[in-house]
């Protein structure tokens, strides 16, 4: 998977490098995402993904994605913010690769949608994010349980409304 990961696109061959340099293992986990990050230094994609099309473009994205949360750190993974980025990062991804979205070709609207959102911390913009995410996903990916920025950003605005940046 790294092998063909890391001659997909710049975006892959980074990810491959970072995963080296950083000791993060690949792993297969039964749970009820795609694919997640782990305190442990790990990245576990669910055994569908990692089977048969464990080199397709989509289970490649996905690495890509739960990469850019490790590169995040814990808060900003957290949040509303950092999975826009993160998904952002995947579905430019799989653009570069010149690939429709292959779990979803009937929501590419949505993505596009997503994909055109300026990364910021306007509120309103992330607030949109968590729609279109949950309207993409379904109302079991909890995107509403997280704060809109990272946690410390998400307590200075409720203390003195004062936005990161």
């Amino acid at each position: 998977m790294l092998e063909e990961l890391e001659q997909s696109t710049q975006a892959g061959a980074e990810a491959v490098k970072y995963l080296r340099e950083h000791g993060i293992r690949l792993s297969t986990h039964n749970q009820p995402t795609a694919a997640r990050w782990t305190l442990g230094r790990k990245i576990e994609l669910h055994p569908r993904y990692a089977q048969g099309s464990a080199t397709g473009p989509y289970a490649l994205s996905l690495v890509v994605h739960e990469v850019q949360h490790v590169k995040q750190g814990l808060a900003t993974a957290l949040s509303v913010y950092g999975e826009l980025d993160a998904w952002q990062t995947q579905f430019s991804f799989l653009r570069g690769l010149a690939v429709d979205y292959p779990e979803a070709p009937d929501r590419t609207a949505l993505i596009d949608e997503l994909l055109a959102l300026p990364l910021g911390w306007d509120r309103s913009v992330l607030r949109t994010t968590r729609r279109l995410m949950q309207q993409y996903a379904g109302k079991r990916y909890r995107i509403d349980l997280l704060p809109l920025y990272p946690l410390h950003h998400e307590l200075l605005y409720g203390i003195a409304r004062r936005r990161p940046g």
